[in-house]
């Protein structure tokens, strides 16, 4: 289960967003070629990963910043590069192009600073910028809570499209974020839960004072939790590919 679109168009151009996308790719793009060559790989994330024993030691306070532009992986920077188009353009609306990006840089920083406080000694570097996107989507929880998104729901061979308020998917995705914080082991690797948990929260208060500027909860019942204009509507289109009838029985060998 995960999002594709939402039905919450922008009301201008989100050049810091592609900007953003752009930066990330073109940076995974200059290290892809030596992440199978394991001592030149551990030494650039050495040198730009966010690595927490050495923010304990003083050292490397910019990896907050760099770390949020790299990625372990294809599927890594895909991902998360769908869920910063998704969400990232509606939240450049509302707070324009120079706020919206020092938003995010803060909110990947705090994600980056909450993933260090779960385990400061840890050795294994953190990378992604799922954490300052995890901001991205706390604003828009806040700010519109029963937009639309269309989930894509995969069923081993069973896919459909179902669209649910945002409100939904984000505290679900938030929850499990959450729970896969408590359940795993910030020192061993895999998923940095905490960062996408802080950087949620991160977002979510530092998009309080806006909030606050369009009315607080009088936005919310103005617009009912909805975005302030018409939603986007989208229609499927049929398959072209020809559907195999079935063969009629021609006997009981058949």
């Amino acid at each position: 289960m995960f999002p594709i679109r939402d039905h919450n168009p922008s009301g201008r151009t989100p050049y810091v967003t592609y900007i953003l996308m752009a930066a990330n790719i073109v940076i995974f793009l200059s290290y892809v070629g030596i992440m199978q060559d394991a001592r030149l790989i551990n030494g650039f994330w050495l040198d730009w990963a966010l690595i927490p024993a050495r923010l304990d030691q003083g050292q490397g306070v910019y990896t907050l910043i760099s770390s949020m532009f790299l990625h372990g992986g294809w599927m890594h920077l895909i991902g998360n590069m769908l869920f910063l188009f998704i969400f990232g353009d509606n939240i450049e609306d509302e707070m324009g192009h120079v706020g919206y990006l020092l938003f995010y840089l803060a909110a990947g920083a705090v994600a980056g600073w909450t993933q260090y406080l779960s385990e400061p000694l840890s050795t294994v570097p953190t990378v992604g910028a799922s954490g300052a996107i995890a901001g991205v989507m706390g604003a828009y929880l806040l700010l519109f809570p029963k937009a639309k998104v269309d989930i894509l729901i995969i069923f081993i061979v069973f896919f459909r499209i179902l669209p649910i308020p945002a409100w939904i998917m984000l505290a679900i995705w938030f929850a499990l974020q959450f729970a896969g914080g408590l359940a795993s082991n910030a020192d061993v690797g895999g998923v940095a839960y905490w960062a996408h948990a802080g950087g949620f929260i991160a977002g979510l208060i530092l998009t309080i004072p806006l909030w606050v500027r369009r009315g607080g909860t009088a936005f919310w019942n103005r617009t009912a939790g909805h975005p302030p204009h018409p939603a986007a509507r989208y229609t499927l289109v049929n398959s072209s590919i020809p559907k195999a009838g079935r063969r009629r029985p021609r006997g009981p060998w058949s």
